[in-house]
């Protein structure tokens, strides 16, 4: 895996040192040291440095800016693909455009795209305006804003936005998440079931349905559903944690210890 120094994004990325090391000390990204204890970036940490650099400017929360980042980290890519990536969010909607493949994240309220152009071994990162919402993604975009505000009419905005776009995931996930949150369990299931069978597997929306089920009190459901989730995403950290302390309370050690140490390699902890 190709790493890069500070001058190295400095130069790519055209920030000042002084704010590659804000944005570390920050804990947006955390490099690995080389000789001498030089910070060595990957491509991933790039790519995030740059995101978190341009919602800083756009004056979005420092916590906010967190959550997004997270989600968008865990699905990049380790290395720069051939086929060029295409990064785009509207709102709350990341959509990462990978060769003829799409994914997409979950993150906090921004008007942010990006493209990541490789060519000749060099890395460009150019910022550009982003298609403004319309149909599903203004009713998405409307629930979004209001969910500190008014949960019920924020509720009312995800539900308008399935209707306009039944495989809108994103819909969905943010529906079942805040039907979760608001004590609706079997509502937030049901929406999350059917989020499954208009979208097909998510690694995502499957880890929210075991978080879901865990609550419910469901214990082998919620470890049927982390373990969906990894098989659509291998290295997602906070899924094997969970898998972790699940199968230690229903006494299976071995399986407990293998989710553990996968999370602890992911996110770069060491054993105690």
């Amino acid at each position: 895996m190709h790493q890069y120094g500070v001058r190295d994004v400095e130069k790519l990325l055209q920030l000042p040192r002084s704010t590659i090391r804000a944005l570390i000390k920050a804990g947006f990204v955390s490099p690995a040291r080389g000789p001498r204890k030089a910070y060595l970036f990957s491509f991933r940490d790039l790519i995030v440095l740059r995101a978190a650099r341009a919602l800083a400017s756009a004056h979005v929360s420092p916590r906010r800016i967190t959550r997004s980042l997270k989600q968008l980290r865990r699905r990049l890519p380790s290395a720069a693909p051939l086929s060029g990536l295409s990064i785009c969010a509207v709102a709350d909607r990341v959509v990462v455009k990978e060769g003829s493949s799409r994914w997409q994240a979950e993150s906090g309220q921004y008007l942010l795209a990006l493209d990541v152009d490789v060519a000749d071994g060099t890395l460009s990162v150019v910022e550009r305006a982003a298609p403004p919402p319309e149909g599903a993604e203004e009713w998405f975009s409307k629930g979004f804003d209001l969910e500190s505000d008014d949960a019920k009419v924020a509720q009312q905005a995800y539900e308008q936005a399935v209707a306009a776009d039944p495989a809108h995931l994103a819909a969905h996930i943010n529906l079942g998440r805040l039907l979760h949150e608001r004590g609706r369990l079997a509502q937030a299931e049901r929406v999350y079931r059917k989020a499954i069978k208009a979208c097909g597997s998510d690694a995502l929306l499957l880890y929210n349905l075991g978080v879901l089920l865990e609550d419910m009190h469901r214990t082998r459901e919620a470890l049927a559903a982390y373990e969906g989730a990894l098989r659509d995403d291998p290295r997602f950290a906070d899924c094997h944690y969970n898998l972790a302390l699940l199968y230690r309370k229903v006494g299976q050690p071995r399986k407990a210890i293998r989710h553990l140490a996968a999370y602890r390699k992911l996110v770069g902890t060491k054993s105690d």
